[in-house]
């Protein structure tokens, strides 16, 4: 690991220079911003992981601060998003912490650090993206509806139906948008650690995903979830109906992947060819039920260890 104070200034340039380059291309071109969007972490991540914390915020720091006089203020938010996985992400790999904490720290960080900038955005500058996301979606789905209204055999949404749906949207958005910040920092994870290994990077591995094993607890969670929305039922459109409503949907997730999961499991035990999972993989989201159910089945009766026990085919 390089020592000398003159190459770490040096590499600590050229990092922030690469930082801000991938920034700005992912800023004003749009189809080279599909593939490099996913890599503005990477030099950040790899000057964490090769030099102490006190450095590498200050690369950081600097980073953004270049970043935004080359693409401008509005780049700012992404550029605080990126550069923070980056220095998390090198943080914890110089740390030898394993994936899964790297992986939670990273995304929960993320989240955090959006949340804040919402807030800021809301309070200071009453710019609401997510009611412009949502007007945006409604004005689009209008639009739709009235087309298929003049379609022939094509059955539109009447205004309830809109309203139902806008309404179930906004209540979950917390949900949706905190699993849109963990599947994106799982990407980012997954496209730069290879890249940070080849650059000498000692980097953490996931255990196989046919061997997720959730918590029993979770099991608990979701059947108190379910009693109450059935049995008790909050009142619509109140703040426990919408907490338990976007507990349901995430713990349902969660045994929706302990599911999948399972049928890896099964798949491997059985010595059956690979893409019969990938197969599995992608049937899951339109038997999802089956699939939830199959999840809590396995997280408790743990009915691994009687595949286990069958003959192999």
């Amino acid at each position: 690991m390089p020592k000398n104070k003159t190459q770490q200034l040096t590499q600590g340039a050229m990092m922030a220079v690469i930082f801000t380059a991938l920034l700005a291309i992912t800023s004003y071109i749009p189809i080279l911003s599909l593939v490099t969007i996913w890599f503005i972490s990477f030099p950040i991540a790899w000057y964490s992981a090769m030099y102490d914390r006190k450095a590498s915020m200050i690369v950081a720091v600097v980073s953004i601060g270049v970043s935004i006089l080359v693409t401008g203020i509005m780049s700012l938010p992404l550029a605080i998003i990126f550069c923070l996985a980056g220095f998390l992400i090198g943080d914890t790999l110089r740390m030898k912490k394993s994936k899964v904490y790297l992986f939670m720290t990273t995304g929960i960080s993320v989240l955090l650090s959006m949340a804040i900038m919402y807030v800021i955005s809301v309070k200071l500058f009453n710019v609401d993206s997510l009611k412009i996301m949502l007007k945006i979606a409604r004005e689009s789905y209008e639009r739709s509806n009235e087309l298929a209204k003049t379609m022939p055999g094509v059955k539109a949404l009447t205004v309830e139906q809109l309203e139902q749906m806008f309404d179930l949207v906004t209540m979950v958005m917390p949900t949706m948008i905190t699993m849109s910040v963990f599947m994106i920092t799982f990407i980012i994870i997954t496209v730069n650690l290879p890249l940070l290994k080849r650059f000498g990077i000692t980097v953490p591995k996931f255990a196989p995903f046919k061997d997720l094993q959730l918590p029993r607890s979770v099991l608990w969670y979701y059947m108190l979830v379910l009693i109450v929305t059935l049995f008790i039922k909050p009142e619509s459109g109140s703040f426990a109906d919408m907490a338990f409503l976007n507990l349901s949907f995430i713990l349902s997730t969660l045994l929706l992947l302990q599911g999948i999961s399972f049928i890896h499991y099964y798949v491997h035990e059985q010595e059956w060819p690979k893409w019969i999972a990938i197969v599995s993989t992608i049937l899951a989201l339109p038997l999802y039920s089956f699939v939830t159910l199959l999840g809590i089945v396995d997280l408790g009766f743990n009915i691994r260890a009687l595949v286990t026990g069958t003959p192999r085919k």
